[in-house]
């Protein structure tokens, strides 16, 4: 480090950091303040980063909500509002983007040796870019989220899979390059870094198979939407549950024991999946049993009484519906019970089915007829011609 303290009077200068600087630039600094510190640095270059850095926390603040402001008159006057969404998510990047410059432009009252200087702005380029690609990554958020309230996304749902699918693949692409840009700005060759990115790619797809497997099985679950976030599935492995997350790698399903299942996307888009969101109806269907002492006569009254209360209900399909005497079982009459419902809220469906079964006993009931259970009967009889044995 230059020592500017301990010029002599007839040296009235001294080159620091790249600046020529004169004896009466800090002459009014206190001695104890211009001893070498940690690093090679005077104490009051140090006080002086310290108050450099709460300047530019606050004035930094303060230029990026001025500049969010001004943004904020020029979008008002538009009729769009993907401009104020965009605003509002850029605004944290803005204020710390803000913060960096003020640092930068601090950076020379210090006096700072050139090694310091150095290494002083390679971290606040490195802040810099962070800030950078942090505002893209909120441009990207912003497209996607504007891409999904399009009237052809709302209508096809398969379409905002696909654009958040995208939107993550691209913040993924932008961090690669940052990082690429990053290690370059270390003087690394750009171009074998790209080269090597290339054969690593190749090495990838020969040694992480199941990783490409998942990231290919992501796009075509995104393509094919056998599910979206928000179904209630059930796939081959027996899961049965809602599905909270479709990433690159897996799908994650929330179960009935509020426990998460994560299935890989290539192993799931294999799979059979049976997504009870997509029906458009609820089936009723049941088989009850009536005691063998039932008459033909009180049989033909709970047809007709199941029948009329199916019908009866105003979201029954009329003309699919099943009410028959199905068999002579082995400890019962069974009547097989068969109707779909308008609806594919399951809730609401079983509310509807307990009073239907409801309705039903009663109709069981009303007929003189009651609800078998499972028995048997023995019949023990002797050999012809044989005489009990005396005891």
């Amino acid at each position: 480090m230059c020592d500017i303290a301990r010029n002599t009077a007839p040296c009235r200068w001294k080159a620091c950091g790249g600046y020529v600087y004169t004896n009466d630039m800090i002459e009014w600094i206190p001695a104890p303040l211009r001893v070498l510190g940690p690093w090679g640095l005077e104490y009051w270059q140090w006080l002086g980063i310290a108050i450099a850095i709460v300047i530019a926390v606050i004035a930094g603040r303060i230029a990026g909500r001025f500049v969010i402001w001004i943004a904020g008159r020029i979008a008002t006057r538009t009729d769009a509002t993907w401009d104020d969404d965009a605003l509002l998510r850029l605004a944290r990047p803005t204020r710390f983007l803000g913060k960096v410059l003020i640092a930068r432009l601090l950076l020379p009252v210090l006096l700072l040796p050139a090694s310091a200087t150095s290494v002083i702005v390679n971290v606040l380029l490195a802040a810099l870019g962070f800030g950078v690609i942090w505002g893209l990554v909120s441009v990207i958020d912003v497209i996607v989220s504007r891409l999904a309230l399009q009237p052809w996304a709302v209508k096809r749902p398969a379409s905002r899979a696909l654009i958040s699918l995208a939107g993550r693949t691209a913040k993924v692409l932008l961090l690669v390059i940052a990082a690429i840009t990053f290690l370059g700005s270390f003087g690394l060759p750009v171009g074998s870094l790209i080269a090597g990115v290339g054969i690593g790619g190749i090495a990838l797809a020969f040694g992480a198979q199941k990783t490409v497997e998942n990231l290919f099985g992501a796009f075509a679950i995104g393509i094919d939407q056998p599910l979206r976030e928000g179904d209630f599935v059930r796939t081959d492995a027996d899961t049965l549950g809602t599905v909270e997350a479709v990433g690159l790698r897996s799908t994650r399903i929330r179960t009935l024991d509020r426990t998460i299942v994560s299935i890989p996307n290539g192993r799931l888009s294999e799979s059979k999946i049976e997504t009870f969101g997509e029906r458009d109806r609820c089936r009723l269907h049941t088989v009850i049993g009536l005691v063998y002492s039932t008459t033909s006569k009180q049989m033909r009254e709970v047809l007709d009484g199941i029948e009329r209360v199916l019908r009866a209900h105003p979201r029954t399909y009329q003309t699919e519906m099943v009410v028959r005497f199905m068999r002579f079982g082995s400890s019962s009459l069974d009547i097989e019970i068969q109707a779909w419902y308008d609806v594919n809220d399951f809730n609401a469906f079983r509310i509807w089915r307990q009073d239907m079964l409801l309705e039903i006993m009663g109709v069981v009931e009303a007929a003189g007829s009651a609800f078998a259970f499972p028995t048997q009967t023995l019949h023990v009889a002797s050999a012809p011609g044989s005489q009990p044995s005396a005891r």
